[in-house]
């Protein structure tokens, strides 16, 4: 499992003193990038091939609280995918450094092309290195965002 270790600063708290909302998903986002950088995806080559990815919809379940300076240990995992890769299902599990599951973050999303502006599919590098990822227990076949043309 694809895991790295971060901490909880005192930009990612909230008024309640635990880690806030936006903080799991910009943990998780950060975990995503550096595992698209260490498999040959730095931002560069995204700018060169004129794609990024794109989220359409977020899902964090919480479950223990995080505060300011803890470590804490990001895994990503991929939970599903088109077959063309065109549209992703991700993963990611916050755990403390006791090991409880802090929060769960599970973000839908897909390849967009930065000039058409449109979601599709990834060339077939960034394709092995999605298809790389460890596969949750629920994994699905989601259909293609490529739309045939008419």
């Amino acid at each position: 499992m694809y895991t790295k270790t971060l901490y909880a600063g005192w930009a990612d708290m909230d008024f309640n003193s635990h880690m806030k909302n936006t903080a799991y998903l910009d943990k998780a986002a950060d975990v995503r990038q550096m595992y698209l950088i260490e498999n040959g995806f730095p931002i560069e080559e995204f700018l060169r091939l004129r794609i990024g990815p794109v989220v359409m919809k977020d899902e964090v379940e919480y479950f223990s609280e995080i505060h300011l300076q803890q470590r804490i240990s990001v895994t990503y995992a991929i939970a599903g995918h088109s077959l063309d890769g065109s549209r992703f299902l991700l993963r990611h599990e916050v755990f403390r450094p006791d090991g409880k599951l802090s929060a769960r973050v599970t973000s839908l999303g897909g390849w967009l092309n930065l000039v058409e502006r449109k979601l599709v599919a990834p060339p077939p590098l960034l394709l092995d290195a999605m298809n790389s990822l460890e596969r949750t227990d629920d994994f699905t076949v989601l259909p293609s965002s490529v739309k045939p043309r008419a």
